[in-house]
């Protein structure tokens, strides 16, 4: 007979404990223990074949790395260079994948895409939240010949998708949404910490042993972490997550965590009424078209992962009208706008104690690159002065607190950027001369060692 024991979970973290708790001693909230019976059967940790028959016990032995072979993992690539890219170069064979973001974002919709554009690849879509005939009308509207074998399962039991599963031999397989799935192992309710992790640790050990990619999609919760217990994360091979304003069309999923590529890979995505569509070069959205030069408005050269991006910065000041004056940044840290505002007054004599700064980055999307820190403080000073700075130049450099311009990683790739798109002149700094072969370039290199320079340049 199985023994039945009761734990508190927290809702919010996941933290385990074997009584109710006001706070939660890991991650410090209230309120969030929820009581939760947890089944643990005689028969030890269940396996996700032994729905039809035992599995077969094992014992590892261990080997010196000297003797461990390994051959290079086959990657699987799909039709969508943006989901590859952020992949680290295409699917793993047994990688599993969490996908989370906001409801509407356009999570199914870019999975049912994948499972519909792969082509001769056996796609199984489970689906915990939407019924086949919604799963229908999507598809059609995104292609209305699938070039895959698409099969539609509507299912919230794990044993019962496993003996489909079987029976099926898929070769991707993609879960909507984890936190509808169950477990009959687990006397918790959908969607709970306990649900959650036994559910992807079956389907974690179905993906290791059948070599089948499986994909999951998770909820979020308000703070933007994705739900359920942190170890969720610590589980998987990849993280993504998918950003953006459901208002605007853009879209970008980008790699929390992955272990077969690099974490700093980004893809954009325009939502359409047929789908998501690749944006090949971003920089061409992200940067507006106008002709005049206008105050307060520069363009950086930045990096995402391996892609290099032009981005249109933005700031305005003005006088307080209040007694406080506001700081205020989009897409960009605060605390990194107060200290380049710093800069700008201890080593250039800008009074801006008592005037409202406003930055923001275009296009809805947040930079952490510090090489855009040149480019800030540029469109700072010109909307401070009223004066425009010509839209055919660019920048691309970092500022440290005493005010000197400091320089970047991949530089001949930002300047290669700017050229192919028109601009006649780019600011970097100096010590990125060594190494660079600057008769290679069409554009003016403008180099530049301390912010007082770059004033001069641009307004003296």
């Amino acid at each position: 007979m199985a023994k039945t024991k009761t734990s508190y979970f927290c809702q919010s973290c996941g933290y385990e404990s074997p009584k109710w708790l006001g706070k939660c001693p890991s991650c410090q909230q209230w309120n969030t223990f929820v009581e939760e019976i947890v089944e643990k059967k005689t028969g030890g940790i269940p396996d996700w074949r032994n729905i039809t028959h035992t599995a077969v016990s094992r014992t590892n032995q261990p080997h010196k790395i000297q003797e461990i072979t390994y051959t290079e993992e086959h990657r699987l690539i799909t039709p969508d260079k943006e989901l590859n890219r952020v992949l680290g170069g295409g699917i793993v064979g047994g990688s599993l994948v969490l996908i989370g973001g906001e409801p509407g974002i356009g999570k199914s919709t870019l999975m049912l895409q994948l499972a519909l554009t792969l082509p001769k690849i056996k796609v199984l879509y489970v689906s915990g939240e939407e019924s086949e005939q919604q799963i229908k009308l999507r598809a059609e509207r995104i292609l209305s010949s699938p070039l895959s074998d698409c099969y539609i399962l509507t299912e919230t039991s794990t044993q019962n998708i496993f003996k489909q599963i079987e029976v099926l031999e898929p070769n991707i397989v993609v879960i909507d949404s984890i936190q509808t799935l169950h477990s009959a192992h687990i006397e918790s309710t959908p969607g709970s910490v306990s649900q959650v992790r036994e559910c992807t640790a079956e389907l974690l050990r179905f993906a290791k042993e059948s070599n089948t990619p499986v994909f999951l999609i998770g909820h979020i919760t308000k703070d933007g972490m994705i739900a359920g217990p942190k170890i969720l994360e610590h589980m998987v091979d990849t993280v993504l997550q998918f950003e953006g304003d459901r208002h605007h069309v853009y879209r970008i999923l980008r790699a929390i965590k992955n272990r077969f590529g690099s974490a700093s890979e980004l893809g954009i995505y325009e939502m359409q009424g047929s789908g998501l569509r690749e944006v090949s070069n971003p920089s061409e959205i992200l940067l507006s078209l106008r002709e005049e030069a206008l105050s307060g408005v520069t363009v950086s050269a930045t990096m995402e992962g391996m892609r290099p991006m032009l981005i249109e910065t933005q700031a305005l000041v003005s006088n307080s009208p209040y007694g406080t004056p506001q700081r205020s940044a989009t897409g960009f840290d605060t605390k990194r706008m107060n200290m380049l505002l710093a800069v700008l007054e201890k080593r250039c004599g800008f009074k801006l104690g008592a005037k409202d700064v406003f930055l923001n980055i275009a296009g809805g999307i947040k930079i952490e690159d510090p090489s855009i820190d040149l480019g800030l403080i540029a469109a700072i000073i010109s909307s401070h002065e009223d004066i425009p700075i010509s839209h055919k130049i660019c920048f691309a450099a970092e500022v440290g607190l005493s005010g000197e311009i400091r320089a970047v990683t991949r530089i001949e790739q930002r300047i290669a950027e700017a050229e192919k798109l028109g601009f006649e002149q780019i600011f970097i700094s100096k010590y990125n001369k060594k190494g660079l072969d600057l008769s290679k370039f069409q554009i003016a290199i403008q180099t530049v060692a301390k912010v007082e320079e770059v004033f001069e340049l641009l307004f003296g």
